[in-house]
């Protein structure tokens, strides 16, 4: 009889593990949220086409958090660098503002700027920079990726093309 009930008892043992397991997992799953393409090609688009207003050419590029272009758009005469340094502008805006919920990479570049020089990475990352033109991308009140615009005269500018983009589509990142 005992090893009846040690068999039994084995069973709901193995029973539990598995549903808490199951569990578990179920509770360890992270949801995010991500602008959907057609909003990421109209966003690259207005970038462009701001830009392109004060006659800048330009790229401009959307990420999402894991640093997955989502769109690209490369206006017409805009050097080929740019879309390279777009991208480094967008992943870098949605990757170095998360842990101060910064919202540009100004201001990740002028925080480091003020800090001393032994806190300031000193080791390259693959694709960051900290140039002007990086914009975060919110959504209630979260990072939810990065927007790049290369190829205006000053990244100033750039800047300014990307949160016009922002704005005119705001109301649909709620």
């Amino acid at each position: 009889m005992p090893r009846i009930f040690s068999l039994a008892a084995s069973a709901v043992l193995l029973g539990c593990i598995a549903f808490g397991g199951a569990r578990a997992q179920a509770q360890g799953l992270v949801t995010t949220q991500k602008l959907s393409a057609a909003l990421a090609n109209e966003l690259v688009g207005e970038a462009v086409a701001e830009c392109a207003k004060k006659n800048y050419a330009v790229t401009a590029v959307v990420v999402d958090l894991d640093g997955v272009r989502q769109a690209l758009l490369r206006g017409n005469g805009a050097a080929i660098h740019t879309v390279d340094n777009a991208f480094y502008k967008a992943y870098s805006s949605a990757s170095l503002t998360l842990g101060r919920k910064e919202e540009s990479t100004k201001a990740v570049a002028e925080r480091m700027a003020k800090n001393p020089a032994t806190t300031v990475p000193q080791t390259p990352l693959p694709n960051v920079t900290y140039a002007a033109g990086g914009v975060a991308i919110m959504a209630g009140g979260n990072i939810i990726g990065g927007i790049g615009v290369s190829g205006a005269p000053g990244g100033q500018f750039d800047e300014e093309c990307a949160r016009a983009a922002l704005t005119k589509v705001a109301d649909r990142m709620k």
